[in-house]
C-alpha cells in the first residue's frame, strides 16, 4: 500500500512539475533607439485586449520609426493633478499608418496599476487609444480608474511593465525638453518581440 502511494506522490508530483514548466509566459518586446534599449513585459493575461493591440503593432513593425517625443514633469506641466510620464509613439511620423482605435480596458478591470515603469496607452476619450502610449517615472495614482488626472475618471489602459531599461527611459524623460516636447525627440529604430 504504502509503495502505491509513493508512485501515485510521485506521479502527480510530476505532473505539478511538467505543468509548472508548461505555464504560458507574457511576451517581451524591445523598443531599440539610438541611445540603447527599452524592454518591456507585456500583460495579455490581465490586459488583453491593450497589450495583443500593442504586441500587434509590433509585429506589424508599425511602431518603426516612431519616437519618445513628450516629457510630462510635474515641474513644466500646468494641470494641477501632477503625473510624471514618458510618452512615445508614432505621431508626426511620417507616412503614419493609419491604426484603429482600441476599446478601453480601465484599470478596475484589469488590476494594472499605475506604478513606476509600467506602460500605458495614451488617449482622449474611452476607446480612442490607437499607438500612443507612456512609461510612468514613479507611481501615478491619477492615472488609475477613478484618477483625476483625466475628467472622465476612467484612468489610463495599463497593459505591461518595463523590466530592463529604465534608467534609459529615465534618462530620456530628464533630458533637453521645450516644454513638454523632447527636444530633439528619441528616434525608435525598432520595436521586436523577443
Amino acid at each position: 500500500m504504502s509503495r502505491s502511494i509513493r508512485y501515485i506522490s510521485g506521479f502527480i508530483l510530476l505532473i505539478l512539475i511538467v505543468c509548472a514548466s508548461c505555464t504560458k509566459k507574457n511576451p517581451v518586446i524591445e523598443i531599440q533607439t539610438p541611445k540603447g534599449n527599452i524592454v518591456v513585459e507585456l500583460y495579455l493575461d490581465k490586459a488583453p485586449v491593450t497589450a495583443g493591440n500593442f504586441l500587434k503593432l509590433a509585429q506589424d513593425h508599425m511602431l518603426d520609426g516612431g519616437s519618445f517625443y513628450r516629457a510630462v514633469r510635474s515641474t513644466a506641466d500646468a494641470n494641477p493633478i501632477k503625473i510624471e510620464v514618458l510618452q512615445g509613439g508614432i505621431d508626426g511620423k511620417e507616412n503614419m499608418p493609419d491604426v484603429k482605435p482600441i476599446r478601453h480596458e480601465t484599470t478596475k478591470e484589469t488590476g494594472i496599476r499605475h506604478l513606476e515603469g509600467v506602460i500605458s496607452m495614451a488617449r482622449s476619450t474611452p476607446g480612442s487609444a490607437r499607438s500612443e502610449f507612456f512609461i510612468c517615472m514613479g507611481n501615478q495614482p491619477e492615472l488609475d480608474f477613478g484618477g483625476r488626472r483625466n475628467p472622465d475618471g476612467q484612468g489610463f489602459a495599463a497593459f505591461g511593465k518595463v523590466i530592463d531599461g529604465y534608467f534609459l527611459a529615465e534618462q530620456i524623460w530628464s533630458g533637453p525638453a521645450i516644454g513638454q516636447k523632447i527636444d530633439p525627440p528619441v528616434r525608435i529604430h525598432k520595436v521586436i518581440v523577443r
